[in-house]
């Protein structure tokens, strides 16, 4: 897996408590890890989901597209990967999930997101602003 094509990435554990009857992690758990994914991005490039509300804004998912490619089980530990581009008023992730210990492809995402603000929408400018280095 080459992680250089992507503009951030971050290691997950799977926990045992997100593992369902069959052994595998549950499918909605992809969801949560392709969230906290955007929000260690957001962190990162030093404009947070709380520094986002103290200013009135709130990015909010319009559409996620997700192919789950292989299942992740107890003690396995992921790579995920993304990318953005904006769109108009859109943020488009591009997210992609890899096991670490194979390289093996597990989940590929595309993740729309719209902001808020002040509870009307927007254009995101400050968060286009934010992320300006990052957009594709």
């Amino acid at each position: 897996m080459d992680k250089s094509g992507y503009i951030f990435t971050y290691r997950i554990e799977v926990r045992d408590y997100e593992i369902d009857a069959e052994g595998i992690v549950n499918n909605a758990n992809y969801l949560h890890y392709l969230e906290h994914t955007r929000h260690e991005f957001c962190s990162k490039v030093g404009f947070s989901f709380a520094q986002m509300c103290e200013k009135g804004i709130t990015p909010v998912l319009s559409r996620v597209e997700i192919d789950y490619m292989t299942p992740l089980r107890s003690g396995d530990v992921m790579v995920s990967c993304l990318n953005i581009r904006r769109k108009g008023p859109r943020f488009i992730f591009y997210q992609d999930v890899f096991r670490e210990s194979d390289e093996s492809p597990v989940v590929k995402a595309v993740v729309t997101v719209v902001s808020l603000k002040n509870e009307k929408l927007s254009r995101g400018d400050e968060i286009a602003e934010a992320f300006k280095e990052y957009l594709m």
